[in-house]
């Protein structure tokens, strides 16, 4: 028995020095691949040895639930981690999903991962990756799901890729790939999801063999460069869920109804291709349509009863801005779960049943400039989530029913340009609208006094009508940004409040109305010409004054009209949109006033707007004169190579639009502005090391332009303006690169005549007139100095004359200990002041006279990286040689 007990023993001490051996092994492997990485917010500070916490719950590790536990799964989305990824991690060999998502890894696709043979999901998306995919990528043989979406992977899709037989998710979506994809996916039998959507350099046609892939439940190629017409690969499609092909350049017509079923279809979208035909029978002949998109196409025909007879889940059916004609699908009115229809600007005709109190979930309907021919349904007002009913541009005839807004959510009812008739009803129980449109019809009678109770009504046009009575006078209590009733019967007096806000020109053609500044003056101001002595002759003669000016002012008004607003609609624009921006050119421009200009000019060849979108997003727009005589194309081309520039610190081109007599350029916005607004505040006080990680992240964004992206690029006008700053003080460049946009010459002559007034520019460049990379490192060398100072680089001082701030700090290093003096002095810390020394040697080295003594970017960014507390510098240390002004010294 004694004997049995120590056998047992033995072995359960094997046993546990096995598990305890294992567990150290992993935990060595962790903190290994921890060490190759950088940790800034210090995430991973529990994968420690110090800790009694195990591995398997240090952040991100999964293990198995069984003994001896191993760690399968390493989640380490969102941590701003950046550095190597070590080949180390694979000797986990249980580890399945390596998930590294959204962080800042700045390197190539990592092969040497295809080491984890047991790896079955590598997700790097969101990252820096840049590059093009190898061949060798048909070393992860056990992948399932490979995401490296947004990222900066750039070239062809190998062949080889195809022996990846495994795939569940290919994702490399926005990215930046080209050329033509091979014909592999077929290969993909297991394939669940492909997405190569906003790749917008992927100029080719749809592989066909995606019909192989049986499996497949999303398909989204959308906002890509695809062309040609669409392959009959459809019928192999048997378990699609979501297919988007919107944004394409897509022709043809879609495939009839054999190949065309789809029997677990949820969304559909082709919008903004070039498709046309009639649309095809059959599509939803199972129950799982949730979405239809076909708008920006150029199909033509109709859509006929039996195409979609049986999408009893549809939500949503958009056509919108086809050619599609013949009558409208009246199925689709009463659908039950359908929340939006959109069909405008197409030539559909048919009635609005009403059928239409059946979908209980409408929420939105958009059918302007068609041809609709029937009365308003009545059953409109029994729905109760109806926001908007747009339906302008038709032939609605009949009266309005009494409650057509009886919806209590409705915001936007327009029903302008139609053949209405009878009294506009009282409108009380819509208390949300906002905007009410009713031109163009045939109304009657008087402006219902009920909608002066609607409290955030701001648009009410009921012009061009046979209106009648007095303009309700509570109308002046609401915050009308339009009024407009002009072409009616009105008469009487004109609220005050009317007149002073708005145009004449929504009050003309009302005979009847009188008021201040209008050509009739009420009846109880008569008695003025005799309170002053006026003679009939003398009051016709003002009056006739007074309807001249109005005259002139109009006349005025519509020739300033004509001078600004066709230019949008007689000058084309073109346009084209790198990222997904729900915006017209016109849209913009519009958005583009006073208000979102920026405080200051924006630069010298253009001015920036903050432009909030209708989603609410915002973005920075810089209008830029067209000097140039580029054309479209080469405009374009040279867009796209500025577009396909993906690094944390270059803020991104989001698209461009471009007119006969300008370019606006379009980037993301950074809410804190530009770096040189935020020095030239009185109150600048941030820092050191904000102000380092500021000039790190210049550093790194100038080293990318000139020596890792492809063709390499030159700033050639960098200053602290065109440094923007986002939440975080993470600095982007912007401002780059403007001679492919505004052409050399008018970009070297306008730097020229700047050159004399601006300190940013290289001592050589007035005499060379040559832009290089030296020159970028001087200006860079200008910036980190304003950084160092605290003081703008151009600054007049009252005690002293103009000096740039490369003459300051000289002037300040040639007095003994002149060189902490030049440092701003609102920062005390002695550790801080040890590298802002290392820093300003930096600054001196780069604002050298002599071109070929100043470093390289990269060389900069690793001397800037090097600094730390430790780093000690004195005044003996700082190297001066070279950037010595000609002039005698001046103390100060």
């Amino acid at each position: 028995m004694a004997s049995n007990c120590k056998i047992i023993l033995y072995f359960s001490c094997i046993f546990s020095s096995f598990l305890v051996s294992s567990a150290f092994s992993e935990a060595q492997v962790l903190l290994q691949f921890k060490n190759s990485i950088n940790d800034p917010l210090d995430a991973l500070s529990d994968w420690s040895n110090s800790t009694a916490i195990h591995h398997c719950n240090w952040t991100g590790v999964s293990c198995t639930n069984d003994v001896p536990f191993s760690v399968t799964s390493l989640t380490l989305q969102s941590l701003n981690l950046s550095g190597e990824i070590s080949v180390s991690v694979c000797e986990l060999e249980n580890l399945a999903h390596l998930n590294l998502a959204d962080n800042l890894f700045n390197l190539p696709i990592p092969l040497h991962l295809s080491e984890c043979v047991s790896l079955e999901t590598l997700n790097l998306s969101t990252n820096l990756i840049w590059g093009t995919i190898q061949e060798q990528i048909s070393q992860f043989k056990s992948l399932k799901v490979f995401d490296f979406s947004s990222n900066h992977i750039e070239g062809n899709i190998p062949e080889s890729i195809g022996s990846l037989q495994q795939l569940k998710v290919f994702n490399l979506g926005s990215n930046f790939l080209s050329g033509s994809d091979p014909m592999v996916f077929g290969n993909f039998t297991e394939l669940e999801v492909l997405d190569l959507s906003q790749n917008p350099f992927l100029i080719t046609e749809l592989p066909v063999d995606i019909g192989k892939l049986s499996k497949l439940e999303k398909l989204l190629l959308q906002n890509s460069g695809f062309h040609g017409e669409i392959p009959d690969f459809f019928q192999g499609l048997k378990s699609l869920k979501l297919l988007d092909l919107s944004q394409n350049h897509l022709t043809g017509k879609i495939p009839r109804v054999g190949s065309f079923f789809l029997p677990n279809l949820v969304s559909f979208d082709v919008s903004q291709n070039k498709l046309f035909g009639s649309f095809p029978k059959g599509i939803c002949e199972a129950e799982g349509l949730v979405s239809l998109s076909l708008h920006t196409n150029l199909l033509n025909g109709s859509i006929q009863h039996e195409s979609i007879n049986e999408c009893m889940n549809l939500e949503r059916f958009e056509v919108q801005n086809n050619r599609f004609s013949g009558d409208f699908p009246s199925w689709l009115w009463s659908l039950p779960k359908i929340k939006l229809i959109r069909a405008e600007n197409n030539r559909f005709t048919g009635e609005i049943p009403d059928s239409i109190s059946e979908s209980a979930q409408l929420e939105q309907v958009q059918i302007d400039n068609n041809s609709f021919n029937s009365k308003f349904p009545p059953g409109l007002g029994k729905l109760r989530s109806l926001y908007r009913f747009s339906a302008s541009l038709n032939g609605l005839y009949g009266e309005l029913p009494p409650n057509f807004c009886d919806s209590p959510v409705m915001s936007i009812i327009n029903l302008s340009h139609n053949y209405l008739s009878g009294r506009i009803p009282e409108v009380r129980n819509c208390i949300k609208l906002v905007s009410l449109s009713l031109a163009d019809n045939g109304f009657i009678g008087e402006i219902p006094e009920s909608l002066s109770e609607l409290p955030v009504l701001t648009y009410l046009d009921l012009s061009c009508n046979n209106l009648t009575g007095s303009i309700p006078q509570d109308l002046e209590n609401l915050k009308l940004a339009l009024f407009n009733v002009s072409f009616n019967q009105l008469s009487g007096r004109v609220p005050s409040s009317l007149i002073s806000g708005l145009p004449a020109s929504f009050l003309q053609g009302n005979p009847g109305l009188c008021g201040p500044g209008l050509p009739s003056s009420c009846s109880d101001d008569k008695g003025m010409s005799k309170r002053f002595g006026l003679t009939k002759l003398t009051v016709a003669i003002i009056s006739i004054g007074l309807a001249f000016a109005l005259v002139i002012f109009a006349l005025g008004f519509y020739l300033v009209y004509r001078s600004y607003m066709p230019k949008f609609e007689s000058c084309p624009w073109r346009s084209v949109f790198f990222y997904p921006l729900r915006v017209t050119e016109l849209d913009l421009i519009m958005l583009m006033d006073e208000k979102a200009a920026s405080g200051k000019t924006g630069g010298i060849f253009g001015r920036v707007y903050a432009v909030t979108l209708p989603s609410g997003e915002l973005i920075a727009v810089k209008k830029i004169l067209k000097f140039s005589i580029h054309s479209w194309k080469s405009l374009k081309s040279e867009m796209k190579t500025l577009a396909k520039i993906r690094h944390r610190n270059i803020v991104k081109i989001l698209g461009f639009c471009q007119s006969d007599d300008s370019i606006l350029l379009i980037y993301e916005y950074l809410p804190k502005g530009s770096l040189g607004d935020l020095i030239g505040k009185p109150d600048f006080n941030i820092p050191w090391s904000v102000r380092l990680k500021i000039a790190i992240g210049i550093a790194q964004g100038l080293a990318y332009l000139h020596q890792d992206y492809v063709p390499h690029l030159l700033h050639k006008n960098l200053k602290s303006k065109n440094i923007l700053l986002d939440n975080d003080f993470e600095p982007k460049l912007t401002g780059f690169s403007l001679d492919r946009i505004v052409g050399e010459t008018v970009f070297h002559s306008t730097l020229s005549s700047e050159s004399a007034n601006s300190c940013y520019l290289a001592p050589e460049y007035g005499y060379t007139k040559k832009a290089t990379e030296q020159g970028d490192t001087y200006s860079f060398g200008v910036i980190l100095l304003e950084l160092l100072t605290g003081r703008q680089a151009e600054l007049k001082e009252s005690t002293e004359p103009f000096l740039d701030v490369v003459k300051w700090v000289r002037r300040k290093i040639n007095i003994t200990n002149g060189a902490l003096k030049a440092l701003d002095s609102k920062i005390t810390s002695t550790s801080s002041q040890q590298q802002m020394m290392g820093a300003l040697e930096i600054a001196l080295s780069c604002t050298s006279v002599v071109p070929e003594k100043r470093p390289s970017t990269w060389e900069i960014v690793k001397r800037l990286q090097c600094l730390d507390s430790r780093t000690t510098f004195s005044v003996q240390d700082i190297d001066i040689s070279g950037c010595i002004e000609s002039e005698s010294s001046v103390p100060v």
